[in-house]
């Protein structure tokens, strides 16, 4: 058995030699990553949430990723979705990217998105969206990481992305090329 699979938080058990979590995050603090909001639809309730976890898994077929901690107020509707859309945000969409890490308020209230034919809302302003199918949750640690088969696709556009890193939004344009 793997040390993750032995050693689930707060099942008691002993606590294998890896990197604290304080550790584990600092280093991931200096590591930039793109922003996005992964929205999905629960029975007739919008749901969104922030991530800078998505990651591209496989071109063909074409296939992301991302975790969510399994705390979260998202998981249990989202482990019901079969069907999610990712809007990757610009950056000028600071503000879109509090609101859907912000718990407890209604996220869709302020407008501006759209729905798909699908049904799931995506951000207007985003540099792209996807659109995709539900195909795998696996557990991991305290997160679940999900995975989804891609359907449809915007074409991005040349606005700048939304970067985080080091606890604070940036966007990479001509004036950060090297």
């Amino acid at each position: 058995m793997s040390e993750l699979a032995a050693a689930t938080p707060g099942d008691g058990g002993v606590q294998p030699d890896w990197v604290s979590a304080a550790e584990f995050k600092s280093v991931f603090r200096r590591h930039p990553s793109g922003v996005a909001v992964i929205t999905f639809v629960d029975g007739e309730r919008l749901y969104g949430f922030t991530a800078t976890s998505v990651i591209s898994v496989s071109a063909e077929p074409p296939v992301l990723a991302f975790s969510i901690d399994s705390r979260s107020s998202s998981w249990p509707p989202l482990a019901r979705a079969e069907h999610l859309a990712i809007s990757f945000l610009a950056a000028g969409q600071v503000d879109l990217s509090a609101r859907f890490a912000t718990s407890g308020i209604d996220k869709f209230a302020h407008g501006g998105y759209s729905l798909l034919p699908s049904g799931e809302p995506v951000l207007d302003g985003s540099s792209s969206w996807m659109q995709g199918e539900v195909v795998q949750r696996t557990p991991v640690g305290a997160s679940y990481l999900v995975s989804v088969l891609v359907l449809h696709a915007s074409e991005p556009t040349d606005v700048a992305p939304l970067v985080y890193h080091d606890r604070a939004y940036h966007h990479v344009g001509d004036h950060s090329a090297l």
